[in-house]
């Protein structure tokens, strides 16, 4: 029989969990087939999961993982998310969350002003802020239809096909950025611009950001250089936006599902994404309804470091980038797509198929994409903890073999 209370309250499960953290390698045993009617207990549980889930995913740390826009966490964001699980706030009563909340206005007091925006929310990801963005521009300002390149992500035309708005996608220009002179009519549509689009990392020309009748920026990857001193300027113009959406969970380096939805002018914003009932004290704003406390770890990690130490995890990371994207150029056996604009470099062989190339490279080191009706290789600086020197040696002798 379970021990109702030891299951509610701190034990020695905790530092079993810990202590199955740091294991560098399990043996696992086979998970049930069918609803168990009698459980285990807690630890033996652990015990049993503990493989299966701490062996059964990409190490996002590792000195060769550089393929995917997903960051390996700080430590700090595992300790505030386990007081997050034991706490279980819900920002949709403020009676059970009243810090949680006080964290998000924190947050978004502090990071809003860097991109010229007044205020916002946290939401679980990119997709619900973009559709938080689309929506609001629908109902405050009467948008009759959405533009974005062929390069934005597919959240956009999601969020059109949800909201009922037709969605025009215009060609990009061979730098893969939006092209201005084929973007036609938008002084009755929401344009969007992406900063760090997802194949190549590509920035859309922000110059144009204010020109339609509203202007959403789709920051999700790009978004942090704001932060950097050194690579700032990449988003100027991006504070003519009227809605900017970032995910938290890639270049802020929080767990998933993190992200923020940030309006030039909020009060506007909210009198269109705000619904009352009967059971709540205050206006549910934005599309979720119950979510957790996803601020308090970025609030964490935002002390710990602050601006100047996020500012160098990206710095680096960008400066790998363009270390990886140099080296390649030099290489007779590759094809260099282009300079990397954000921290994304995308090559290919000229030997032999992307295929076999990349089926040469160590596990998890790149992913690929399709540009032009060719496979590239694509490498996504997300991981600070990357070996570069490690990552170049092992493309050339992919090359080479």
């Amino acid at each position: 029989m379970t021990d109702k209370k030891n299951s509610f309250l701190p034990n020695v499960g905790l530092k079993h969990a810990i202590d199955l953290l740091r294991q560098t390698s399990m043996v696992q045993e086979n998970l049930p087939d069918e609803f168990p009617n009698l459980g285990i207990g807690e630890l033996e549980t652990l015990d049993l999961l503990g493989p299966h889930v701490l062996d059964g995913a990409a190490r996002l740390d590792n000195p060769r993982a550089f393929a995917h826009m997903d960051p390996p966490t700080p430590w700090i964001t595992w300790a505030t998310s386990l007081w997050n699980a034991r706490l279980n706030q819900n920002l949709l009563h403020p009676a059970t969350a009243p810090f949680a909340i006080e964290a998000e206005n924190k947050v978004i007091n502090w990071l809003a002003p860097l991109y010229g925006m007044d205020g916002g929310h946290m939401c679980s990801g990119s997709t619900i802020a973009n559709l938080t963005a689309l929506w609001t521009a629908r109902d405050t300002r009467g948008i009759e239809k959405v533009i974005a390149s062929e390069a934005a992500h597919i959240s956009v035309a999601k969020a059109s096909r949800i909201l009922g708005l037709p969605y025009e996608q215009v060609a990009v220009n061979p730098k893969g950025q939006i092209d201005p002179n084929k973007i036609g009519d938008i002084s009755n549509a929401c344009l969007v611009l992406t900063a760090g689009t997802t194949a190549t990392g590509v920035i859309d020309s922000l110059t144009i950001a204010g020109q339609a009748k509203w202007t959403h920026v789709d920051a999700a990857w790009a978004g942090p250089l704001r932060l950097s001193s050194t690579h700032a300027h990449l988003l100027d113009g991006i504070d003519k936006a009227d809605s900017i959406a970032i995910s938290a969970h890639k270049w802020l380096f929080q767990p998933k599902d993190s992200a923020l939805i940030m309006f030039r002018d909020v009060d506007l914003a909210n009198t269109a994404i705000s619904f009352g009932g009967g059971y709540l004290n205050t206006p549910n704003i934005g599309v979720q309804g119950s979510r957790g406390a996803s601020a308090i770890p970025l609030l964490a990690t935002l002390i710990a470091w602050g601006r100047e130490g996020l500012a160098e995890y990206i710095d680096h990371a960008m400066s790998m980038a363009n270390m990886l994207a140099a080296e390649m150029s030099k290489e007779d056996g590759i094809c260099l797509w282009a300079m990397p604009k954000s921290g994304v470099t995308v090559f290919r062989p000229l030997t032999m198929s992307t295929e076999e190339f990349y089926v040469r490279l160590p596990d998890g080191m790149f992913s690929t994409c399709v540009l032009d009706g060719k496979k590239w290789v694509r490498s996504v600086a997300a991981n600070p903890l990357a070996d570069i020197e490690k990552i170049i040696k092992a493309v050339r002798e992919a090359v080479d073999e």
